[in-house]
């Protein structure tokens, strides 16, 4: 059996432009996962092609530049900003001598170290079980089935048959293991509708500030960093305003372009908040050069999942990188669509909170609370 390269930090990263609009754009992301997941770049191979080469992706030329510059920087892997299928991905790992990791392992990867609860962590095994289970490959060929006499029988089945076997009992109890947390959730959703409280949910790409949004309203000390998917597992918080009462404020996983479906499929258990919500506060780093491209990749992942029918109200995050001002955007109905505002300096906040009590207030326009301070207390999310 072939032995895959040991795992390493040291990395060479290669992408190449086969045409997309956003190359540059996604280069840079590349460079922003890679260090989110721990890795130190070493150096970049770059090049264009019009289609990938089906044994290697890059071709044969490309291939002995990546192992040149490995060889040279002593990087101990190597990270392509694509999707590599098995055969790509072995054929490199054999050319190279080093580990070889696409995009969708990278955040996979990334999603492993970020989990917390039990709910993240089941749901990342989850996701890189599936993953694991079509990358499977005959190493064994020992312990093939054998249909010979005496003395030649095998033991039944190849050892590829008994690690699909297994991963597929253990995708099976983990699948069981989310369905009883999602129940659980559906028994708190269903409390807090009876009980007519708003539901609202951050939604947004990667490293647009949701967390320090979500900060910001509620004094959680949710994690927050200036990093790729630095919040993986959805945190619930009840915020009390004046003049709006209860509501409840969700922070989710962030979106990213190429987001894979096998991520959104095992995450939908955490998405629900997002189906659910009544309210999608959509952060948007105001500073991004390719702002409006992440917002249509949000959507689409929202449409992917069935939320894009719920209303939206842009928060439109880091003005004070931006150059902008704070201040609020509305619609010929007068309702707030747009939100300009810093979480980080607190710049604007004021108008946010006056966005969630103008959507209570719609909601429900017979419930009203003149007094009181803002309030927040925790409501257990399991």
């Amino acid at each position: 059996m072939r032995e895959r390269p040991a795992r390493g930090e040291a990395a060479v990263l290669v992408a190449l432009d086969l045409g997309a609009a956003d190359y540059a754009e996604s280069l840079q992301e590349l460079d922003l996962l890679a260090a989110s997941a721990g890795a130190t770049v070493r150096g970049v191979v770059k090049g264009r092609r019009d289609r990938p080469d089906p044994a290697f992706f890059a071709g044969s030329g490309k291939v002995r530049e990546i192992a040149a510059m490995v060889a040279e920087t002593g990087a101990e892997l190597a990270i392509f900003n694509h999707d590599l299928s098995p055969a790509q991905q072995r054929n490199l790992e054999r050319e190279l001598g080093r580990r070889v990791v696409d995009r969708t392992s990278l955040i996979l990867d990334i999603f492993a170290l970020r989990a917390r609860t039990s709910e993240g962590k089941v749901q990342v095994e989850l996701a890189q079980l599936q993953r694991l289970a079509t990358r499977l490959v005959r190493g064994w060929a020992h312990l093939e089935r054998q249909k010979g006499g005496i003395g030649l029988r095998g033991p039944g089945e190849t050892q590829l048959e008994t690690d699909r076997r297994l991963i597929g009992a253990r995708v099976k109890a983990l699948k069981a293991k989310l369905a009883t947390l999602q129940r659980r959730r559906d028994v708190q959703r269903r409390a807090r509708a009876r009980a007519e409280v708003l539901s609202v949910s951050l939604v947004g790409y990667t490293n647009a500030g949701k967390s320090t949004v979500f900060n910001a309203l509620t004094h959680a000390g949710a994690y927050a960093a200036d990093q790729l998917f630095a919040t993986l597992d959805t945190t619930t918080r009840r915020l009390y305003l004046p003049a709006a009462g209860s509501l409840t404020l969700s922070d989710t996983v962030g979106f990213i372009r190429g987001l894979p479906h096998a991520l959104v499929a095992a995450f939908r258990a955490t998405l629900e908040e997002t189906i659910h919500a009544d309210l999608l506060l959509h952060v948007v780093d105001a500073s991004s050069p390719v702002r409006d491209a992440q917002v249509g990749e949000v959507n689409k992942v929202l449409a992917g999942i069935g939320a894009d029918v719920i209303p939206q109200i842009l928060v439109w995050n880091k003005i004070d990188l931006a150059g902008l001002a704070a201040g609020v955007d509305r619609d010929e109905y007068g309702k707030i669509q747009r939100v300009r505002l810093s979480a980080k300096t607190g710049t604007g906040l004021e108008f946010l909170r006056q966005a969630l009590i103008e959507a209570a207030a719609s909601r429900n326009p017979s419930k009203t609370d003149t007094g009181g301070r803002e309030q927040v207390r925790d409501i257990h999310v399991a």
